[in-house]
């Protein structure tokens, strides 16, 4: 086939027109600016005020079907539940009980979070220790904390060493199995320069690896932390009195077993008030100056 004929094969490219506009042509054309939200958009924008909304119609809903119902020994109403949450909270019973409840998560957690922490550290180190990890939590993250409570009562009795117990348990493998994964997650580049730098072991660790893995850290620190007051209230539900006092779980098992639901819903609400001032004002704010400060989340 000769040159000729194997250009005549190619398709031309299509020519496109050029178009030349003078200064003064390009003046009359219309100018894009930015069209301002309206108040009522600004409004929908914040995040927070559509959380709010959102509580209130739970709220009204929850009103609603309780005075359907108009049975406070099976629904109590959302202002029947107010009105019992401000009683207990002016005469002192439920800031005693969530303080004691709190006390023993915080100790438990912490607990949780500092084996969760070496575990993970060992299988970062070492592949034995890799081995290690995922042999415990193929072994216990499946195994409810609530369930190992008979054994933690005849190992440690009846106070705040069988709550901590089973704390620990729920806690630590939801931490270890987002940290371990977020430090697999490190890119090798990133991985290169801190083995570059001469940095190994625990620095290697706290100056590499944290700062790059933080986001899977702070989800599996959220997991934990849900983990953790779950299980709490559930224990203090079965046993709850430590040293002569008991938690919220407690005081919603005392109200139930004298009929007092209004009292029950309140330790409920309370329950709930204390996950969303966590989540949303703890979480958020360590969310927002670490991981939002540092680019890692759009």
């Amino acid at each position: 086939m000769s040159k000729s004929s194997l250009a005549m094969d190619i398709p031309l490219a299509p020519v496109r027109p050029e178009f030349v506009r003078d200064a003064e042509s390009a003046a009359r054309l219309p100018v894009v600016v930015e069209k301002p939200l309206s108040a009522l958009d600004r409004l929908y924008n914040q995040t927070w005020l559509r959380k709010i909304l959102i509580l209130i119609f739970l709220a009204l809903a929850w009103e609603a079907y309780g005075r359907f119902l108009n049975n406070d020994l099976l629904f109590p109403t959302f202002g029947a539940t107010v009105s019992a949450f401000f009683h207990n909270i002016t005469n002192g019973v439920l800031p005693a009980r969530a303080w004691a409840s709190i006390k023993v998560l915080l100790m438990g957690y912490a607990c949780g979070i500092v084996l969760a922490s070496l575990l993970t550290a060992l299988a970062i180190m070492s592949r034995v220790g890799t081995d290690f990890l995922e042999t415990l939590t193929s072994m216990f993250n499946p195994l409810p904390a609530i369930a190992l409570l008979p054994l933690a009562l005849i190992w440690f009795g009846l106070g705040n060493g069988s709550l901590v117990f089973v704390l620990v348990h729920s806690v630590t493998w939801a931490i270890a199995l987002n940290t371990h994964s977020g430090f697999l997650s490190v890119s090798s580049t990133l991985k290169m320069v801190g083995r570059n730098y001469g940095l190994t072991g625990f620095r290697y660790i706290r100056e590499i690896l944290i700062p790059a893995a933080f986001p899977s850290i702070l989800t599996g620190l959220k997991i934990g932390w849900a983990f953790a007051w779950r299980t709490l209230i559930a224990a203090e539900l079965v046993f709850g009195v430590s040293s002569g006092s008991g938690g919220l779980g407690w005081f919603i098992f005392e109200n139930k077993n004298s009929l007092d639901i209004p009292n029950v819903f309140a330790g409920l609400l309370t329950v709930i008030i204390i996950g969303l001032v966590i989540e949303n004002l703890l979480f958020r704010v360590i969310e927002k100056n670490t991981i939002g400060r540092w680019g890692m989340q759009s």
